[in-house]
């Protein structure tokens, strides 16, 4: 069952705060929450419940551990997907080398026999080397594709434009789903140093990567609203008052970064909508300025005094450089009667 209530939307401050929607919300938030959609910079990220009595240290620790934890599953998810396509991934003192390398070197993969996909293997060379080409067969290969898209979408950034919150719950889930489907294709296990068993055991390293600059940690966390941080130590209500029925726009932020942007008065559709109406309506002027047009007026066709010149003989009358008149086809003589002339006299 769905009820409906009135929700204050307080932005990051400008004209946003005071506004007010109806939104739809379903039974299972009986409870009068206060709901927070979570940003970092510009970019959408996820909606989370909670209450205006909550302690901004417990509020912290659980918005940094869901963000880190969406980053988490995303890259588990990209490396499953490479996972599929050439298999496990080759020790690092045999990532990058090439198969003549390899050899002079007498390097061997002792991962390679204990670490056998169900069904058996099928080849296929990894052109950057870091994987050792005998991925799974068609169908192992669907289970891992399957239930990548399966815990993408229960993380997905779309579920805050479907007003859906994400809660660790889901993101826990979603690493439950990776999780098993691997230990189904891979009964065995994978090799440690394998990114996909890092991940899961909590032991990556992300150092050096770009994947490094995304991760917050919880120590180094910040909130922001109304361009004010949430200061650790105190409670929600501090900063938003006490109604319950309220939804803000908080954006998370690495501490020494500084404050981040306000929050724009209109959305990134909003503005597309209205640049696209401004086109239309700038289009439209320039028809209707050609439908204005009256130099047609200044055409042969036009003149309404053409017939009248056509019988009077003054068609085509032009002034000529010294000012007389020149007539190129009648004459006035033409449109003159005739006189009758006197007979002639004899002549004697």
């Amino acid at each position: 069952m769905h009820t409906v209530r009135p929700y204050a939307i307080l932005g990051s401050g400008g004209d946003n705060e005071g506004r007010f929607c109806t939104c739809s919300i379903e039974g299972a938030r009986s409870a009068d929450m206060v709901q927070l959609h979570v940003k970092r910079g510009d970019e959408s990220q996820f909606l989370i419940d909670t209450t205006v009595d909550v302690s901004l240290d417990t509020l912290i620790h659980q918005v940094s551990a869901i963000y880190n934890g969406i980053l988490k599953v995303d890259r588990i998810c990209s490396e499953i997907q490479e996972l599929a396509e050439h298999g496990i991934t080759l020790p690092p003192n045999m990532q990058g080398l090439l198969d003549d390398q390899i050899v002079d070197l007498k390097l061997r993969d002792e991962w390679q026999d204990k670490c056998v996909p169900s069904g058996g293997a099928e080849f296929k060379k990894d052109e950057l080397g870091r994987r050792n080409g005998f991925a799974p067969n068609g169908r192992m290969k669907e289970v891992l594709k399957k239930t990548v898209e399966e815990a993408k979408s229960l993380v997905s950034k779309k579920q805050a434009a479907a007003r859906v919150c994400v809660t660790m719950e889901m993101v826990k889930e979603a690493l439950d789903q990776l999780r098993g489907a691997v230990m189904i294709v891979y009964p065995m296990g994978l090799p440690p140093h394998d990114p996909i068993r890092m991940e899961f055991e909590n032991q990556e390293d992300l150092s050096g990567t770009q994947a490094s600059l995304q991760v917050i940690p919880e120590q180094e966390a910040q909130l922001w609203w109304a361009a004010k941080e949430l200061q650790r130590g105190k409670k929600l209500q501090d900063y938003v008052g006490k109604n319950e029925k309220t939804k803000i726009v908080v954006k998370i932020q690495k501490k020494g970064q500084g404050a981040p942007a306000r929050e724009s008065v209109v959305s990134a559709d909003e503005q597309k909508q209205m640049m696209m109406h401004y086109y239309r309506r700038q289009e439209e002027l320039k028809k209707l300025d050609e439908a204005d047009d009256d130099s047609h007026l200044q055409s042969e066709w036009s003149d309404r005094q053409a017939l009248k010149r056509q019988f009077q003989g003054l068609a085509n009358i032009k002034w000529g450089p010294s000012g007389s008149i020149k007539k190129a086809t009648l004459t006035l003589d033409r449109m003159l009667p005739l006189r009758p002339t006197a007979p002639c006299a004899p002549v004697c």
